[in-house]
């Protein structure tokens, strides 16, 4: 097992490797900027490196300062989080040529995960499930774009294969609009992503987000730990997470679960990771793989007993997995609300002082935050400063908890999400369950409309 591991990341998810880190008898080492000198885990950690000034690009993403922390440090293993290193195949050579183990997949496997056209292809070919449309990137032909979009069907959704985190993609209704959009969505991959190879989709209407938490080790071990519903979202930004999802029937969870874990068997990947699907009229449809942890992935902790993070660790050491599919028992059900530094209905970014930081407890009730009460929310980042679990033997139970963990909850100073959440927890749809991902996107509109 490592001795000491260098943590490539910043926020909760910073604390939180940290933590699996201290249960394992692991030192850390936490690279931060200048702006995140006073947060929680730079005061926590064993070691700390400033690596740049608040700027990510010359900070968090500034890969040879990353490696040089590493260095000076006699770190052994570099865990990147799930920023966007995590995901970044040149990182991970990097770090394994500089003699530091990855904690994450292969440079390979994120390679081919992170095009989405090699990814589908992959995923066909292991007998994963996914979404009407053309065998690899579009033609630049503006016929042969005409008939692949007739003979898919409209509306279509058009793709950046080098895409992510919602961006470069386009909805088509009509066929007048679509060569248009590919020229567009082409302009937008090349600057966003240097690649501009895009293809399209059959646009599902009423889909939920549904994803598949994955583990696998190096020797040919793939478990899946069930699955979370990530429906509730607005211009693709999870707001809202559970697991299990509701109203799924646990055997086509089942079905679905080994499907993933026989493709992870097959394409050879190693550590954690996540399948995402559009679900409709009980059908799945994969779109993309996660070669990383995810920021919901307490939930499914939660309903299994397993830390994930810790797996990584052990993954990336080397270690085979210390337990089978049926040994994974699926138990309760989890909640996870995103809280950000933002206003909870325009979504206008809130940095600066927090004055009063008040986290509930109880029961069933998790936290993970790297905030303190007169803690700076810098206004270089993400705005999400922590997640807010609730535990229950039922969803009932869970939404009880969590709907008076929101109640005792309280953040002054800065503008937060918390009273979107207040909203979500007391509205009819979501407590049926099985609200699609465009139904937050409408309920706001419809609120904005109103007022």
């Amino acid at each position: 097992m490592f001795e000491k591991i260098l943590i490539a990341n910043r926020g909760e998810i910073a604390l939180r490797i940290q933590r699996a880190c201290r249960e394992m008898g692991i030192k850390t080492v936490v690279v931060h900027s200048e702006a995140d000198a006073d947060a929680k885990y730079v005061k926590l950690a064993d070691e700390s490196v400033c690596i740049g000034p608040a700027s990510s690009s010359q900070s968090y993403l500034s890969i040879p300062a990353i490696i040089g922390a590493a260095e000076v440090t006699d770190a052994q293993a570099i865990h990147p989080g799930y920023g966007f290193l995590s995901e970044n195949a040149d990182f991970s050579e990097r770090c394994e040529k500089s003699g530091f183990v990855f904690i994450g997949p292969r440079a390979e496997t994120i390679r081919m995960m992170g095009d989405k056209v090699s990814a589908k292809i992959a995923m066909k070919k292991a007998g994963v499930p996914c979404v009407p449309g053309v065998e690899g990137a579009l033609s630049d032909d503006p016929k042969e774009i005409i008939k692949t979009a007739r003979m898919i069907g409209y509306p279509v959704i058009i793709k950046a294969s080098g895409g992510g985190g919602g961006r470069g993609m386009r909805v088509v209704h009509t066929e007048a609009a679509v060569l248009n959009a590919v020229a567009m969505t082409k302009t937008e991959a090349q600057a966003a992503f240097n690649n501009p190879m895009v293809y399209m989709e059959k646009y599902l209407e009423n889909p939920r987000h549904i994803e598949i938490q994955i583990l696998a080790d190096e020797h040919g071990n793939a478990v899946y730990l069930g699955e979370r519903d990530c429906s509730m979202q607005r211009r693709h930004q999870k707001i809202l997470e559970e697991a299990p999802a509701p109203l799924l029937d646990p055997k086509l969870r089942n079905k679905i679960g080994e499907r993933c874990a026989e493709a992870c068997r097959k394409i050879g990947y190693r550590g954690a990771g996540t399948f995402e699907f559009l679900y409709e009229n009980g059908e799945f449809y994969f779109i993309e793989m996660n070669t990383r942890v995810q920021v919901e992935h307490p939930v499914s902790e939660m309903i299994t007993g397993i830390d994930i993070v810790q797996q990584q660790i052990r993954i990336a050491a080397g270690e085979k997995l210390a337990f089978r599919q049926k040994d994974i028992q699926f138990k309760g059900h989890a909640i996870e609300c995103r809280i950000n530094a933002e206003h909870p209905f325009k979504f206008i970014p809130s940095p600066g002082r927090i004055t009063t930081w008040h986290m509930p407890g109880g029961p069933g009730i998790r936290v993970d935050s790297h905030v303190y009460a007169n803690y700076f929310v810098p206004p270089h980042y993400d705005s999400m400063i922590g997640k807010l679990i609730a535990y229950g033997d039922t969803r009932e139970q869970a939404l009880a908890r969590m709907r008076t963990a929101l109640s005792e909850i309280a953040v002054e100073g800065i503008d937060t999400n918390i009273a979107l959440h207040r909203e979500l927890l007391q509205d009819a749809a979501f407590i049926r369950g099985g609200t699609n991902i465009h139904y937050l996107e409408a309920r706001l509109a419809e609120r904005n409309k109103v007022k």
